[in-house]
C-alpha cells in the first residue's frame, strides 16, 4: 500500500469511527422520551397541549398562565423487553469476497436497557396576568449494549446517551379566553459510543472504535391556549436544536491496518427534531372530559451528521422522515378529589426500512395507558400512571464501507430482526400553594 493510501486510510478510519459512533443512537429522535408528565402518562399524552398547569409545561408554555403557584415532580420507570436476531449479516472483504460475520452471537436478549426518567416543573404568577415557569426534563436518554461477539458488533456495541433540558418560561393571560407563552431551552447532551472494526481478513482479530463527547446548545418554544365554555384548545411549537459535540475519538486497528490507529479530538454536528402539537379537551359533563392530540415531529431535521476532525471531515446521511403521532383519551372525575384517566396512542418510527441500525432497533408502536390523580391533602395531589407499549416487529439493515477508496476497503452488511415491548410505571406529585 502506498504512503498516500496509508495516510488516506487513517483519515477514512477516523471518519468511519465518528460515523459509527455519532449516528442515530446518540441523538435518535425515534427514542425521544414522552415521559415528561405523570398526569399525561395516564391518558397516553392525549390532552397535554390544551390542559392547564405545570403538568403540561413541556408541551405548551401557555399552560401556566392561569395555574397559580405550583410545583410538579415526576419519576418514570421504563422496563423494556427486546430481542434482536441475526438475519444473515455479512462482510465484504478486499477483493469482493463475501463472508458471514465471524463467530457471531446470533441472538441478543434485551440490548435496549431499562431506566428511570425524572422531571420537574415550577410556576408562579407575576401580578394578575403574567406567570413565569421553570422546568427540567430529560427528553433524550437511551442505552443499548451488545455482547462483544454480537453479529451486530460492526454496527454497534455500546450506545449511551444522556440529556438534560432546562426551560425558562413566560406566560400571559391575554383576556378571559386566550393565553400565550414562550420559553427558552438550554439542552445538554452527553454520549459514549463504541463498536468493533473489522480487519482486512476474517482470519484477523477485530479492532475497536469509541467516541465520547458532550455539548450545550439552545432552542425555543411557543404556544397558545383557548378556553371557551366546555372547550380547551392548545397549539404549540418547540424548535429543533442544532447540537455540536466536542469529544475524543479512539480507533484501534489490527493486522496491516494497525499503523493507522488514531487517537484524536473530533466534533460532530446534528439537529434534534422540531415538534408541532395541537390538542383539544371537551367537557362532556362535569365528570367526563374527552381528549385528543396530534403531534407533527420534524425528524427530517436529522438528515445527516456533519463530522469534523483535524485535516478532514465527512457528511453521513441519516434520511429520517417526519412523522405524525396521535392519541385519544379521557379524564373521569370520581369526586372533587379523585380523577381517573385512560388513553391510546400511536407513534410511528421515523427510521426507514432501508436504513435502520442496531443502535436504534426502532419500530412503530402503540401505547395503552391508565392512570389517576387524588388530592392527598389541600393543595397536594398524587399522580400515577401505567403504560404498555407494543412495538411492531422491524428489520435492521445498514451497509457501511470502511477505508473507502483504498485497497483495504471493507463493507459491513447488517441484517437483523427486532421485536419488543415496554411497560412504563410513573408516579409524581403536584403542589399548589
Amino acid at each position: 500500500m502506498t504512503p498516500r493510501n496509508m495516510a488516506r486510510l487513517g483519515g477514512l478510519a477516523l471518519t468511519t469511527a465518528l460515523m459509527t459512533g455519532v449516528a442515530a443512537p446518540a441523538f435518535a429522535g425515534s427514542y425521544y422520551l414522552q415521559e415528561q408528565s405523570v398526569r399525561g402518562v395516564g391518558r397516553a399524552y392525549s390532552g397535554e397541549t390544551a390542559d392547564r398547569g405545570v403538568g403540561s409545561l413541556w408541551w405548551n408554555p401557555a399552560a401556566i398562565a392561569r395555574s397559580g403557584r405550583e410545583v410538579s415532580l415526576g419519576l418514570h420507570a421504563i422496563k423494556i423487553d427486546s430481542e434482536v436476531r441475526n438475519a444473515g449479516a455479512f462482510v465484504t472483504y478486499p477483493g469482493g469476497i463475501d463472508a458471514p460475520v465471524v463467530n457471531p452471537r446470533n441472538t441478543e436478549v434485551d440490548p435496549i436497557e431499562s431506566g428511570l426518567v425524572p422531571n420537574f416543573a415550577f410556576a408562579a404568577p407575576i401580578g394578575d396576568r403574567f406567570a413565569v415557569g421553570f422546568s427540567v426534563a430529560a427528553p433524550y436518554n437511551f442505552t443499548t449494549k451488545y455482547e462483544p461477539g454480537s453479529f451486530a458488533r460492526y454496527d454497534a456495541l455500546t450506545s449511551e446517551l444522556r440529556s438534560g433540558n432546562a426551560s425558562l418560561i413566560l406566560a400571559w393571560q391575554v383576556n378571559d379566553w386566550l393565553d400565550v407563552g414562550a420559553g427558552l431551552d438550554a439542552q445538554y447532551v452527553k454520549a459514549k459510543l463504541t463498536s468493533a472494526m473489522p480487519s482486512v481478513s476474517p482470519l484477523l482479530p477485530d479492532g475497536s472504535s469509541s467516541l465520547e463527547g458532550d455539548g450545550w446548545n439552545f432552542g425555543w418554544n411557543v404556544g397558545a391556549q383557548i378556553h371557551k365554555g366546555p372547550w380547551d384548545v392548545g397549539l404549540s411549537y418547540r424548535s429543533a436544536i442544532e447540537h455540536e459535540l466536542d469529544g475524543d475519538v479512539s480507533i484501534v486497528l489490527t493486522g496491516p491496518l494497525a499503523p493507522n490507529s488514531v487517537s484524536t479530538a473530533g466534533a460532530a454536528r446534528f439537529n434534534t427534531p422540531w415538534f408541532a402539537s395541537a390538542s383539544v379537551r371537551y367537557a362532556v359533563t362535569d365528570s367526563l372530559t374527552l381528549n385528543a392530540q396530534v403531534d407533527r415531529i420534524g425528524w427530517s431535521e436529522f438528515d445527516a451528521i456533519r463530522v469534523e476532525f483535524p485535516n478532514g471531515g465527512d457528511v453521513i446521511r441519516q434520511d429520517y422522515k417526519d412523522v405524525t403521532t396521535g392519541a385519544i383519551g379521557l379524564d373521569y372525575a370520581l369526586s372533587d378529589k379523585t380523577t381517573l384517566r385512560a388513553g391510546v396512542g400511536y407513534d410511528p418510527t421515523p427510521t426507514r426500512d432501508r436504513l435502520r441500525t442496531a443502535r436504534i432497533p426502532d419500530a412503530d408502536r402503540w401505547l395503552f395507558s391508565v392512570g389517576g390523580s387524588t388530592e392527598m391533602t389541600p393543595g397536594v395531589t398524587l399522580d400515577a400512571g401505567l403504560t404498555y407499549i407494543a412495538f411492531s416487529d422491524s428489520t435492521l439493515r445498514d451497509d457501511r464501507t470502511l477505508y473507502a477508496g483504498t485497497p483495504a476497503a471493507v463493507t459491513t452488511h447488517l441484517r437483523g430482526e427486532a421485536e419488543g415491548s415496554a411497560v412504563v410505571a410513573s408516579i409524581g406529585a403536584r403542589w399548589a400553594f
